[in-house]
């Protein structure tokens, strides 16, 4: 599997422990960037790395910034792309198996060091509860990018 992988300055110091996790289990990654500890906008690095989600390039995106919170939110304002926030495995898995997750964010101020492997395991291997009721809630979930705003 393709995998886009994103971070901030923020996620930064998290990325290459990610990287090596990624490869460890077999996939390829697409670096996205930041490509130092340099200051970056979160919203530029997870439209980028979820872009290549959106266009084929990747099957699926881990965005990693200080907390994840920043990198969920923008992701999930990019039509076709589902985030979940991911500190741990099990709602890595979940987030694929009953939301159909394309993209997971993780906080490098946050998840143990020693789960990422664990937690990026459970997000890749992950696949779809592709049954009548799981299918129903995410087309309820992507009909709410088409709500108007309301006042």
């Amino acid at each position: 599997m393709k995998v886009a992988l994103g971070a901030d300055h923020a996620g930064f110091p998290l990325k290459e422990a990610v990287r090596r996790a990624i490869e460890a289990l077999g996939h390829e990654v697409i670096d996205c960037g930041t490509y130092s500890g340099d200051p970056v906008d979160f919203p530029d690095i997870t439209r980028s790395t979820c872009e290549a989600v959106l266009g084929g390039t990747a099957e699926r995106a881990v965005l990693v910034c200080g907390t994840g919170q920043g990198a969920v939110m923008a992701a999930n304002k990019l039509p076709g792309i589902r985030c979940g926030l991911a500190h741990e495995p099990y709602s890595a898995h979940q987030a694929v198996e009953h939301d159909d997750a394309n993209a997971i964010a993780m906080g490098a101020w946050l998840v143990p060091h020693a789960l990422v492997p664990d937690i990026l395991r459970e997000f890749l291997d992950a696949v779809f509860d592709d049954d009548e009721e799981t299918r129903r809630r995410v087309a309820k979930l992507n009909a709410l990018d088409e709500l108007p705003p309301s006042l």
